[in-house]
């Protein structure tokens, strides 16, 4: 019966723990909020360029203001915002393969399996590219536990 109860007591605590962990938030946002400095997250997509977003067509995603360059654009996002969303909340993938937090720049941004991904500079995302699969497959395992360490 003990046994139980320190069972169902586990399970309890691991079920609260999981959901603190999903609602904790880790972005890459500037001091008004906004992702992806101002850009539009949908025009890598269509533009396949960055695009600076404007403040009269935005989104609000998961805690993050979008800015985009027009109201299709704001239209395709709001329809789908998890498909043009910047991956690992915006922070430089190959940083969050390394287990680490990086700022971007935007000149260095990338589409790869259809996910938008930010890099830290040219430089970087070269050396993300040299095992382009193998790094982001790193990344998607590290950003839980970035998550969870340093989210809010």
């Amino acid at each position: 019966m003990k046994r139980n109860l320190m069972l169902l007591s586990l399970l309890g605590f691991l079920t609260t723990t999981s959901s603190i962990a999903a609602e904790k938030r880790l972005l890459n946002l500037d001091k008004e909020g906004v992702a992806i400095q101002g850009y539009d997250p949908v025009a890598f997509f269509t533009v396949k360029s960055p695009v600076m977003g404007k403040p009269e067509f935005m989104s609000e995603h998961e805690g993050a203001r979008y800015h985009f360059h027009s109201a299709k654009s704001k239209g395709l996002f709001d329809g789908e915002p998890k498909k043009y969303a910047p991956q690992f909340g915006g922070y430089c993938a190959y940083g969050v393969s390394r287990n680490a937090l990086a700022p971007i720049q935007v000149e260095a941004w990338q589409i790869v399996d259809g996910r938008l991904l930010m890099q830290k500079n040219l430089g970087i995302r070269d050396d993300f590219n040299e095992d382009a699969q193998g790094n982001l497959v790193k990344a998607d395992s590290n950003w839980p536990k970035l998550l969870e360490k340093k989210g809010k």
